[in-house]
C-alpha cells in the first residue's frame, strides 16, 4: 500500500514540468516524438525481416522434405499465429499511449511487472539471438556464392557481418534506416526475376509430383521450426515503437500489411518452386530460387541484403527492449544499460553486449540449430502478448476502447493457445523449458519488494473476477457447511489497534475476510478532512502490520447511530459481515460501560456474532513473551451456538503462524452428582465428530474459582457472552464479564447471533430439507398413479358387470360390490391429489426458501 502511494506520488510529480528528477526515458519520451512514418518506420522493417533468409535459403528445403502440401500448411499456420497476433496488436496498441521498448512496453503495460518483466529478458534473448540467427544466414549465402565449403567459413563471414552491424547500430537508428530503401529496391528485383523465370519453366505436373513428402524427409514440426522464424520480422516494426510519429497509427497498418504481403508473396514462391525444381533438388540445394530466376545474380544480392538488414532491426530493436527495461528499473542489475547515447539516446551500452551475445550464439554454427531458438523465444512472446490483449478486454475495463474495432477476445485467447501448441509440437523439452524460465523470473520479480511505477489491467482483472465470483455465489444456497468468518472490526483507539487487527486476523485463520471500520464523529468540511488523514494513517498502520486487512473509515454525527447502519451496510451481496470485533473498555467509568454495553446490544440484534476481546498492553505481553510451543487456548464450554462458535475459532487461530503449535482445552463444568466420565466422553464424541482435536477438562462442581484457576494458566481464553440488559456477564459462571476478565489472562468474550452447526455435511442444511421434500412429493405422486390406474380398472369392472347383469339377474351382488370399490378408490384419488398437493407446496415452499 505505502509502494502503491509512492507510486501515484511519483506519477504526478513526473506530470509536473517544474520536477526535474523523473525517470530519463519517461521525459525524454514525451519530449522527443518519433519521426518515423509507417511505410519507413513499421512495415518496410517488418516486410525486409518476413522476404528474407528462409525465403531465399530454407523455403525450397522445406518444400523438398515436407512436400508442397506440407508446405503450404505450415505458411498457414505461421500466417494463423502472426495474424491473430497482429489483431491483437492492433487492439492494445490502438487502446494506450505506445512509448519505446515494443511488446515488453505493451505486456509490462497491461500484465503487470512481473509478466513485463520475464517477457522483456525473452524478448531482448530472442531478438538478440536474431542477429547471429541472420548473420549466419548471410554468411551462408556468401560461401555458397563463393564457393567456400569449409563449415568454419560461414561463421566467420556471419562474425565479420555482425562486426560491421555493429557500426550502424553504434550510429544510431537514423543513419541505419536509410540502409532500408536500398535493400527494399533489390529484394523487390530478386524476386522479379525469380517470378519472371518461374512463370517461363512452371510444370504442373512437377508440382503434383511434389505435393507429398520425400521418402526419409525431417518431420513435420522439425520443418514448421525451421521454418516458423520467417514470420516473426512482423513485430520488427513494434520493437521501433518509441521512434515512430504515430506509434497508435502506424503499429496496426504497418504490421497488417507486412503480414498479408509477405504471405502472399511466400505462397507464390512456393507454389513456383513445387512446379519448377524437382524435389530432391530442392533438398540438396538452398539456392534453388537462383537456378529458377532469370538473374541468379539478383537473387544472391537479394540474399544478402535481406539478411543484413532483417540483423539490422534486430540490432536496433534488442538494445531499446533492454533500455525499457533498464528505465523501469525491474531488474537493479540492468540499471546502467537504461543510459542513452545523444539525443535520440541510443543505447550503447546495449548495443555492446547485443554484440557479445550474437557472437557467443555464431559460436553454435548451425542455421537450423538456432532456428528451434528463435522460434521458441518470439512464440513465448507472441503468446503473451495474445494473452495480454485477451486479458485486458476480460476485465471489461471501461478504459479498454481500441480504436482497432475488428479485435475479439476469443481470437485473441486462440492466438496464444495457438503459441502454446506450437511450441510444445516444436519441441515439448524446449517448451516446458522456456515456460519454465518464464515462470521463474516472473515468480522472482513476484515476490521482490518494487515500487510500482505504472498501472497495469490487473486491478480490473481482479475486479471483474470478484464481480463473477459475488454473483455465483449470490446464486449458490448458504450451508453451514461453507460458513466462514467475515469479520468487522472497530477501533477507535490507534494505540490498541494493533492488537485489536491481530487478534481478528486470528480469528479468521485464513479462512475468511477482515476488515477494520473507524467512525469519526462529526460533520462539516474539517470533519470530512479529517476522516481523510485518519484514514490514511489507518492503511499505513494496516501495511506496517503486514496483515491482510481491508480499512474502512466513516464519518458520522452519531457513532453510536452509525454503528449498526455500517455493520449493516459493509460488504455487498453474500460478502457481509458476519462476526463483529470489539475491544474490552480500558477504563473503569460507568458511563463509558454503559455505552459500550448499547453498543454490543445493538450490534447483537442484528443477527450477527460478537466478540470482544482484552487489548491491554499487560495481556498480550504475557504472549509475546512466551514460547510458542507452551500457548494453550481454553474454551469455556458451553453446548450451544456460543460454544460452538468459540471452538471454531479457536480451531481457526492454530491455523495461524503464532497459534499453529497451540493446544485448544475444553474447559466444562460439571455439577456434583452427575457422571464425570459420561460427560467427558460425550464431549470427546463431538471433537471426533467435528474433526476439531481439543483436550476435555471436566470442573467438578462448576464453581467460578475452580473454574477461572483452571484457566489461569492458558494463554488465551474463549469466554461465553450474555447480555442481560446493560449488563454484560460471563456466561459460564454467570458473574460480571469484566470482572472475570480481570481475573483470567488474555480473553475473547464471545456472542453467537447466528447459528453454527461444526458437523453439517454436504447433504445437510436446505439441501437435506430440498431432497426430503422432492422424495415426498415423488412418492405421493407415484401412489396417485397406482390408485388412479386402479380406479380405472375397477370402473371398467363395474361396467362390465352391469352389463352382464341385465341378462343375468344373479350378478345383482357382484354389482354392488364392484360400485362400492369404485366409489372407495375415487374418494382414495381425491384424497391422494390432495396430499400431492400438499407436497408440492411444501416442495416449491422449499426451492424459494434457497437462493
Amino acid at each position: 500500500m505505502i509502494s502503491r502511494r509512492m507510486s501515484q506520488r511519483a506519477h504526478t510529480a513526473c506530470n509536473n514540468p517544474l520536477v526535474h528528477d523523473c525517470e530519463p526515458h519517461t521525459m525524454t519520451q514525451r519530449q522527443n516524438a518519433g519521426t518515423l512514418g509507417t511505410f519507413t518506420g513499421v512495415f518496410t522493417p517488418s516486410i525486409l525481416t518476413i522476404l528474407g533468409i528462409i525465403l531465399f535459403l530454407r523455403l525450397g528445403f522445406v518444400i523438398g522434405n515436407g512436400g508442397l502440401r506440407n508446405a503450404l500448411l505450415m505458411i498457414a499456420l505461421a500466417t494463423l499465429v502472426s495474424t491473430l497476433t497482429s489483431i491483437s496488436l492492433a487492439a492494445i496498441a490502438t487502446n494506450m499511449e505506445v512509448r519505446g521498448g515494443g511488446d515488453y512496453y505493451l505486456i509490462s503495460r497491461t500484465l503487470g511487472v512481473e509478466f513485463g518483466g520475464a517477457i522483456g529478458i525473452v524478448l531482448y534473448l530472442a531478438q538478440t539471438v536474431s542477429i547471429a540467427f541472420y548473420a549466419i544466414g548471410f554468411g551462408e549465402a556468401v560461401s555458397s556464392i563463393a564457393g567456400w565449403n569449409a563449415p568454419w567459413v560461414t561463421q566467420v563471414i556471419a562474425a565479420l557481418a555482425v562486426l560491421f552491424l555493429f557500426g550502424f547500430a553504434w550510429a544510431g537508428a537514423d543513419v541505419a534506416s536509410r540502409f532500408q530503401f536500398v535493400v527494399m529496391a533489390l529484394l523487390i528485383a530478386a524476386l522479379v526475376s525469380f517470378f519472371v523465370g518461374a512463370f517461363g519453366s512452371y510444370d504442373p505436373a512437377l508440382t503434383n509430383a511434389n505435393l507429398s513428402p520425400i521418402e526419409g524427409g525431417l518431420g513435420f514440426w522439425v520443418l514448421f521450426a525451421i521454418m516458423f522464424p520467417a514470420v516473426t520480422g512482423f513485430t520488427q516494426g513494434v520493437s521501433m515503437s518509441g521512434d515512430l510519429r504515430d506509434p497508435s497509427g502506424s503499429l496496426p497498418k504497418g504490421t497488417f500489411a507486412a503480414v498479408g504481403l509477405s504471405t502472399i508473396v511466400y505462397v507464390a514462391v512456393a507454389i513456383l518452386l513445387a512446379g519448377t525444381v524437382t524435389q530432391q533438388m530442392l533438398v540438396d540445394d538452398t539456392s534453388s530460387m537462383g537456378t529458377v530466376a532469370r538473374f541468379g545474380f539478383l537473387i544472391d544480392a537479394g540474399v544478402i541484403a535481406a539478411t543484413l538488414s532483417s540483423a539490422m532491426a534486430s540490432f536496433l530493436g534488442a538494445p531499446r527492449i533492454l533500455q525499457s527495461l533498464a528505465s523501469d528499473r525491474v531488474f537493479p542489475i540492468l540499471r546502467p544499460f537504461a543510459l542513452g547515447h545523444g539525443p535520440s539516446r541510443n543505447p550503447r551500452r546495449g548495443v555492446l553486449l547485443s554484440l557479445g551475445i550474437a557472437m557467443a550464439t555464431i559460436a553454435m554454427g548451425s542455421l537450423d540449430a538456432i532456428a528451434p531458438v528463435v522460434s521458441m523465444f518470439f512464440l513465448i512472446s507472441y503468446g503473451l502478448l495474445n494473452y495480454a490483449t485477451y486479458y485486458e478486454a476480460r476485465s471489461h475495463n471501461p478504459s479498454f476502447r481500441p480504436r482497432f474495432r475488428f479485435f475479439s477476445p476469443t481470437a485473441s485467447l486462440v492466438g496464444a493457445i495457438a503459441c502454446l501448441g506450437a511450441m510444445l509440437a516444436i519441441s515439448p523439452m524446449a517448451g516446458v523449458g522456456a515456460v519454465a524460465a518464464m515462470y521463474l523470473i516472473y515468480r522472482y520479480l513476484s515476490i521482490r519488494d518494487h515500487t510500482e511505477r505504472w498501472t497495469d489491467a490487473s486491478r480490473a482483472h481482479f475486479f471483474q473476477r470478484a464481480k463473477e465470483s459475488i454473483r455465483a455465489m449470490t446464486g449458490e444456497v448458504e450451508h453451514p457447511r461453507n460458513w466462514r468468518p467475515q469479520i468487522l472490526a472497530f477501533s477507535a483507539d490507534p494505540d490498541r489497534r494493533a492488537r485489536l487487527l491481530r487478534f481478528a486476523t486470528w480469528l479468521e485463520g485464513g479462512s475468511g475476510l477482515t476488515a477494520v471500520a473507524q467512525i469519526v464523529a462529526g460533520e462539516g468540511a474539517l470533519k470530512r478532512r479529517e476522516r481523510e488523514t485518519e484514514h490514511e494513517i489507518l492503511e499505513m498502520q494496516i501495511e506496517e502490520l503486514g496483515l491482510d486487512v481491508h480499512a474502512l473509515t466513516v464519518l458520522a454525527p452519531d457513532p453510536l447511530d452509525a454503528l449498526s447502519v455500517v455493520v449493516q451496510s459493509f460488504g455487498i451481496g453474500p460478502m457481509r459481515a458476519n462476526t463483529v470485533v470489539f475491544g474490552l473498555p480500558s477504563v473503569d467509568d460507568e458511563a463509558h460501560r454503559m455505552s459500550y454495553a448499547m453498543a454490543l446490544r445493538s450490534v447483537g440484534r442484528l443477527k450477527v456474532n460478537v466478540v470482544a476481546v482484552s487489548t491491554d498492553e499487560v495481556y498480550w505481553r504475557d504472549i509475546t513473551s512466551g514460547s510458542a510451543k507452551s500457548r494453550l487456548i481454553d474454551v469455556w464450554w458451553t453446548d450451544d451456538d456460543t460454544g460452538r462458535l468459540s471452538l471454531l475459532t479457536a480451531y481457526l487461530a492454530t491455523r495461524t503462524s503464532d497459534w499453529k503449535r497451540a493446544k485448544i482445552r475444553l474447559i466444562v463444568p460439571v455439577e456434583l452428582g452427575v457422571d464425570e466420565d459420561a460427560v467427558a466422553a460425550s464431549v470427546r464424541m463431538m471433537c471426533d465428530e467435528v474433526r476439531i482435536p481439543a483436550e476435555v477438562v471436566i470442573v467438578p462442581g462448576g464453581a467460578a474459582d475452580d473454574i477461572i484457576g483452571t484457566s489461569s494458566t492458558a494463554s488465551l481464553v474463549m469466554v461465553p457472552m450474555i447480555m442481560k440488559g446493560t449488563n454484560m456477564l460471563d456466561g459460564l459462571t454467570g458473574g460480571d464479564l469484566q470482572a472475570t476478565a480481570r481475573r483470567l489472562p488474555l480473553v475473547a468474550a464471545v456472542m453467537a447471533g447466528t447459528p453454527i452447526d461444526l458437523a453439517a455435511g454436504p447433504e445437510s442444511g436446505q439441501h437435506a430439507d430440498f431432497r426430503e421434500a422432492e422424495e415426498r412429493a415423488e412418492l405421493v405422486r407415484e401412489r396417485l398413479r397406482t390408485l388412479e390406474r386402479q380406479a380405472g380398472e375397477a370402473r371398467g369392472d363395474y361396467e362390465a358387470l352391469t352389463r352382464a347383469a341385465i341378462t343375468d339377474p344373479s350378478l345383482d351382488g357382484e354389482v354392488h360390490v364392484a360400485r362400492e370399490r369404485v366409489a372407495d378408490l375415487t374418494r382414495r384419488v381425491l384424497r391422494a391429489r390432495a396430499r400431492v398437493e400438499a407436497a408440492e407446496a411444501e416442495l416449491a415452499a422449499v426451492r424459494d426458501a434457497s437462493p
